[in-house]
């Protein structure tokens, strides 16, 4: 049976996977968000980095700051008997959904106005055509 080595990436496979620059994931790593193992100068990312470089992006798409994803970050890492790091997560947590919620309904009413503002426009260009 053969030794269960773990995936690894390097900076160009993450920077093309997720496309963004090498810079960004350096940025990232400078903020303490990915945590590379180094072999010379070349970096190193793991399982781990490539799932918190996931999350990183996708939170961003929806509005969490960098600093807010570290915190996370920090928050899930830390020793989770603790219980006022765990109350400060779920507040975290709490707090993003009910935004992310409003951004939803509000989306939803501009889509709809959308909706209507298109039917009235094809409306009025097939009077246009028929006179």
């Amino acid at each position: 049976m053969m030794p269960n080595k773990e995936v690894t990436y390097t900076i160009s496979e993450l920077a093309d996977e997720f496309d963004i620059t090498p810079r960004t994931l350096r940025h990232y790593e400078d903020l303490g968000l990915l945590t590379p193992k180094r072999k010379g100068n070349a970096r190193i990312y793991s399982h781990k980095d490539r799932i918190r470089l996931a999350l990183t992006v996708r939170g961003k798409r929806l509005g969490f700051s960098l600093a807010e994803m570290r915190e996370l970050f920090e928050l899930y890492d830390a020793e989770h008997s603790s219980r006022p790091q765990l109350h400060s997560m779920i507040a975290m947590i709490a707090e993003k959904r009910a935004s992310l919620q409003q951004q939803q309904e509000d989306i939803q009413k501009v889509l709809a106005e959308l909706d209507a503002a298109d039917i009235k426009a094809r409306e009025a260009l097939e009077k246009i055509k028929h006179h």
